[in-house]
């Protein structure tokens, strides 16, 4: 028979005042409750309690005893807590998979930040726009943006990101300022060429009507902060989530346009695999992304 568990069931029929009231507490029958407490009296070879059929109390070797079993469970209470505690600490490597534009120019702070307020933590920073399988990667968290399609993957929702359609305004200059979707389709653009979620140029108005601009572009990148540098030289129209050019058309290096219609938003995601649980380390620095991203998003004009 356990005896700490013969030890638990002691006390707390002390604590009840009945073995039947210890059964309840401890989803045991009355009778096992009583086998466990006659198994220390008989390898004590002394009476804990003084039995009647309506009460029980406790023998002066009972109540010395009980002491005694009160500290020491108490004891390894604080133990386990202790071991809980250490077993979630944060600490080890954390391995981020982000893609490369939005990595490059929003991650920076938060991995800073979390670093400080974690020293025994390293952070590996993973930046790509092609997609990747995270548990042969080795990835304990991904930002995923635009569609989720993988059911094995954990997902947590950090913000939403609107597309927008910008120009220099030099550029607005030269070509003039376009009114209307179809406006654009003449003017040279800006296109990235590895969008996987809202990667036409999709306008919506206020009757709810869609209009799309395709067609091919003036310049065409893999890279969104090469798109960037172009929009802000003036080369043309860009098209593009707000986390690369919110910052640029608040500050009025570039122009928002077709203000009256409405474009597509894309999701940005926590992703994290689940077959292996979901380590301190991971939910913490999700923690502080959700933080930092999700009311009021940097890139938010």
């Amino acid at each position: 028979m356990d005896q700490l568990m013969s030890l638990h069931v002691f006390v707390v029929a002390v604590e009840e005042g009945s073995f039947a009231g210890a059964a309840r507490r401890l989803k045991l029958s009355p009778a096992m409750a009583g086998k466990h407490v006659s198994q220390i009296e008989s390898e004590l070879n002394a009476r804990l309690f003084q039995r009647t059929t309506r009460s029980l109390s406790l023998t002066d070797v009972g109540r010395s005893y009980y002491e005694r079993c009160r500290h020491i469970l108490a004891a390894l209470d604080e133990a386990n807590r202790e071991a809980a505690a250490a077993q979630a600490s944060v600490r080890g490597t954390l391995r981020v998979a982000t893609p490369i534009t939005f990595g490059a120019m929003h991650l920076g702070e938060v991995v800073a930040r979390y670093v400080a307020d974690h020293p025994e933590v390293n952070v590996e920073v993973l930046l790509g726009d092609r997609y990747i399988d995270l548990l042969d990667a080795g990835v304990d968290v991904a930002i995923r943006i635009g569609r989720l399609d993988d059911p094995a993957l954990v997902m947590r929702r950090l913000a939403s990101c609107p597309m927008v359609v910008c120009a220099a305004p030099e550029f607005i200059k030269r070509y003039g300022m376009p009114l209307t979707p179809a406006d654009l389709a003449a003017a040279p653009r800006l296109a990235f060429s590895e969008a996987v979620s809202a990667g036409d140029w999709t306008f919506i108005d206020a009757s709810q009507r869609s209009y799309r601009i395709d067609g091919p572009c003036r310049v065409v990148a893999n890279n969104m902060q090469m798109l960037l540098a172009c929009a802000l030289a003036g080369a043309g129209v860009a098209y593009g989530p707000a986390f690369v050019f919110g910052e640029h058309i608040r500050e009025g290096r570039l122009l928002a346009l077709l203000p009256d219609y409405r474009t597509s938003e894309l999701a940005i995601q926590a992703v994290y695999p689940s077959a292996r649980g979901i380590p301190v380390k991971v939910r913490r620095f999700v923690d502080y992304l959700a933080k930092d991203f999700g009311n009021h998003p940097p890139w938010d004009g």
